[in-house]
This record gives C-alpha cells, sequence and structure tokens, in this order.
C-alpha cells in the first residue's frame, strides 16, 4: 500500500494550530480483537473549510468522527475540536459543536419536532424561551416542516437522516461533523444537503463531510482527506491535490490522420500515445495545450477538438490504494 503522503503546506495555510478547527496527532484507535481501525492519522482541517473526509466502507471514518467528538477514546494519540482537546475540553467545545453520526436514534413514539424539543430541553446553554423557533427553524431547513407532527416512527429512512440534520442545525455551530449526511436521500435531498453544506460554510462555519460519495463530495468541498484501511492516505487543499496528478491531452481527428496526430503528439515528447477510433491521446506533463494545437495545425493535420483531463478524486484513490470504493468492510 501507498505510504501516507504529507500533509501539504496549503492543508493548514502555513499558520499555526490556532488555524485549525479539528487537528489530530497520531491519533489511533485499536479494537481488542486486534483490528486497528484508525491507525496514527494527522487530521488537519482548518477553520472555514468544507473537508471532504472520504473513503469507503470500513476506512475508518466513522471511528476517527467517533474519537473526535468524545464517543471513544484513541488508543494513543489525541484529537483537538475548536482548540480544545478531547475529551476533556468536550464541555467547553461540544455545545459550539453539531454533529451527524452513523444514523441518528430519536424516541419513535414522539414526533418530530418533540424529539428535536428533547434535545435543546438537554443542552444547559440554550435559552428555553426560544426553543420552539429553534425546532421550527431548523426542520424547515430540512425540508421536514410538513412532517414535524408526525410521530418518528413513520419517518422513512431519508426523513430520520434529515431530522438528525436539524438536530445538529438547532443552534447555529461553529463546527459541524457530519457522517453520511445523504444516506437514504432521493436525488433531490442529496442536492439539498449539498445546498445546506454550501450554505453553513457560507455562514462561517467548519464544516466535516464523511462520505463514500466522491462525486457529492467533490461539489462542495474545499478540502480532502483520503483514508484507505485506517489510514489517511492524503489531504490538502482540492484544486491542488487534483492539479498534482498527471493530466492527459485528447485530441479528436478524421480517421485518415489518427496516425499523423500521434505522430506530433511522440514528437512533441509526450508519453503514452495512445489511438482509440478518431481519439488521440497521451500524457500532457509541462506541455502547453495551446502548443499541442499549434503542432498539430502546422502539420496539416485535421484539429477537430481538444481537450484536457485531469484524473478525479476517484481515479487519485485508486492511484494510492490499488482499490476501488467496493472495498469490503
Amino acid at each position: 500500500m501507498t505510504e501516507p503522503l504529507p500533509v501539504p503546506a496549503s492543508s493548514t495555510g502555513g499558520a499555526g494550530t490556532g488555524d485549525l478547527a479539528i487537528r489530530t496527532e497520531r491519533l489511533t484507535k485499536q479494537f481488542r480483537s486486534g483490528q486497528v481501525a484508525v491507525d496514527g492519522i494527522d487530521l488537519h482541517v482548518p477553520r472555514g473549510a468544507v473537508y471532504g473526509f472520504l473513503g469507503p466502507n470500513g476506512s475508518g471514518k466513522t471511528t476517527t468522527i467517533r474519537m473526535l467528538l468524545g464517543l471513544v477514546r484513541p488508543t494513543s494519540g489525541h484529537a483537538e475540536l475548536l482548540g480544545g482537546r478531547m475529551p476533556e475540553a468536550g464541555l467547553d467545545v461540544l455545545p459550539r459543536v453539531g454533529a451527524l453520526v452513523e444514523g441518528p436514534a430519536f424516541h419513535p413514539y414522539l414526533t418530530g419536532r418533540a424529539n428535536l424539543a428533547r434535545l435543546d430541553a438537554s443542552d444547559a446553554t440554550a435559552n428555553p424561551r426560544t426553543s420552539r423557533r429553534r425546532s421550527d427553524e431548523a426542520l424547515e431547513r430540512v425540508g421536514l416542516s410538513a412532517a414535524a407532527s408526525k410521530p418518528y416512527r413513520q419517518y422513512s429512512l431519508g426523513m430520520k437522516q434529515r431530522l438528525g440534520l436539524a438536530a445538529a442545525l438547532l443552534r447555529p455551530r461553529e463546527l459541524l461533523v457530519l457522517d453520511e449526511p445523504t444516506n437514504g436521500l432521493d436525488p433531490q435531498g442529496t442536492r439539498e444537503v449539498r445546498h445546506l453544506v454550501r450554505e453553513l460554510a457560507d455562514g462561517g462555519s467548519t464544516v466535516l463531510v464523511s462520505s463514500h460519495l466522491l462525486a457529492e463530495i467533490e461539489q462542495v468541498c474545499s478540502h480532502i482527506g483520503i483514508m484507505g484501511r485506517g489510514r489517511l492516505l492524503l489531504q490538502g487543499d482540492r484544486g491542488e491535490l487534483t492539479a498534482r496528478g498527471a493530466a492527459r491531452v485528447l485530441v479528436q481527428t478524421s480517421s485518415d490522420h489518427v496516425a499523423a496526430v500521434a505522430e506530433v503528439l511522440a514528437a512533441l515528447g509526450m508519453a503514452e500515445v495512445s489511438v482509440e477510433g478518431t481519439t488521440v491521446t497521451a500524457l500532457l506533463d509541462d506541455t502547453p495545450p495551446e502548443k499541442v494545437s499549434a503542432a498539430i495545425v502546422h502539420a496539416g493535420v485535421d484539429l477537430l477538438g481538444l481537450e484536457v483531463r485531469r484524473p478525479n478524486l476517484e481515479q487519485i484513490f485508486v492511484e494510492l490504494t490499488g482499490e476501488g470504493f467496493d472495498v469490503a468492510r
């Protein structure tokens, strides 16, 4: 397996730990069975970031989150949230953190609104006189206003997930930790969660979103951390991580000029030139795309289209681990 890569300077902006909403140092969890679920990870989540915590099921994401929130004690290493070391600083830190972890659990015979009211009442820092307003606003934000008076036991999986999100949003939070927030949601619900995450970040909150769905996370995250078999394989600014991968140029030409295009690309010193139908591809490396198009035109060859493709996050993950996102638990 590929060794974990060093954290790029861009992931912390070169600033001190005070600019990190989440920081872990060699955080490790080994169960009594001997299984190492989380293996010495150094997580750096900048304040104000939307951090996509990615990896297949069983890669250690949820165990990490449970340690961050003080729900599970690490075997070794430590975690800090909002500058406080967990779990010792939990009483100060957790009221400023909203969390959705591994399928929310509520009282089945209470309504959605009543469940939120019970949660709100347990928060010693919350004003009881404004509890109803907070509950209704949270329900509206997740699209559950119409089901507020419905018993939780009658909720679908997607509705239960929405109520869990509402619970995390009862009060303004400096940090939101969302574990698989789109679980059970239909495409419309998934789009709404994406919009909500952007809205929270625009409001100044830091959001850590754990997911195995790269396509969803890639659309909203400013920073990425990729887990595999309990190890943090890569993390940093999303744009820089995708840009570091090898780009390929795809040239569309006529069937009569495929061989000529391949010769032009090879003459430019480009590697891995290949032909499929009327498309010729090669590794772009440091060659400017405009130089490629100019060379093709200068050679008198038909240029019907030119595209530069960089690897997406899933391709980077596969390159790092040799595995896809269907890794068994």
